[in-house]
C-alpha cells in the first residue's frame, strides 16, 4: 500500500489539516477492513450515490444501518443455525460483519432497500443553502445620504427630547 506525505500541504495550506487527516484515517481503516462482503458504490446522480453490498443469505432483521455523525456502519450478525450441516464445499460466507464508510459533509442516507440478496442504501449530497452560491447586490451611490438623514433625525430626537426636558424641570 502506498503511504502519502501531506507535510506539503500543511505548509501552504491552512484549514485543510482535517481533510487530510481524514484521509489518513481512511488510509488505515482500508488497510484494516476485511473485503467481506462484496460491495459497489456508483453515481446515480448529481450529488446522488448508492452502496450496494453482496449480502445473499442473511434476512434483512439479521442487517443493521447505522448512521453517526459522518460515519456510515452496516452490520450484520448471523443467527446460529439449529441444524448441524456437513458440507462438502462451502463458497457461500454467511459470517457476521460490519462495514464501515466514512462520509463526507452534508452526505445523508435516504433509503436503505433489500432485494435478491442485495442491499442497497440510497445516498445523496444536500448542501444547505446558507453554503450554497448567492448573488450579492451592489447598491447605489445614494446609501450615504439615507445615513446622513438616519443621522439628521437622531440629532432632532436629541434636540426635542432636551427641550422635553427642560420644560419638565
Amino acid at each position: 500500500m502506498r503511504n502519502f506525505d501531506f507535510s506539503p500541504l500543511y505548509r501552504s495550506a491552512i484549514g485543510f489539516d482535517r481533510m487530510a487527516n481524514i484521509l489518513d484515517s481512511l488510509n488505515r481503516a482500508e488497510q484494516n477492513q476485511p473485503s467481506y462482503p462484496p460491495y459497489n458504490i456508483e453515481l446515480t446522480g448529481e450529488d446522488k450515490y448508492r452502496i450496494t453490498m453482496a449480502v445473499a443469505g442473511f434476512d434483512r432483521s439479521e442487517i443493521n444501518i447505522e448512521v453517526n455523525q459522518n460515519n456510515l456502519t452496516v452490520s450484520a450478525n448471523k443467527a446460529a443455525e439449529e441444524q448441524q450441516r456437513t458440507y462438502l464445499h462451502q463458497g457461500i460466507a454467511a459470517r457476521s460483519f460490519e462495514r464501515r464508510f466514512q462520509l463526507a459533509d452534508h452526505v445523508q442516507v435516504q433509503s436503505a432497500n433489500y432485494e435478491n440478496g442485495l442491499l442497497h442504501i440510497d445516498l445523496q449530497r444536500i448542501i444547505p443553502d446558507a453554503m450554497k452560491p448567492r448573488t450579492i447586490p451592489i447598491g447605489t451611490s445614494s446609501a450615504p445620504d439615507k445615513l446622513t438623514h438616519v443621522a439628521a433625525a437622531n440629532a432632532e430626537n436629541d434636540a426635542t427630547s432636551k427641550d422635553a426636558s427642560i420644560v419638565a424641570a
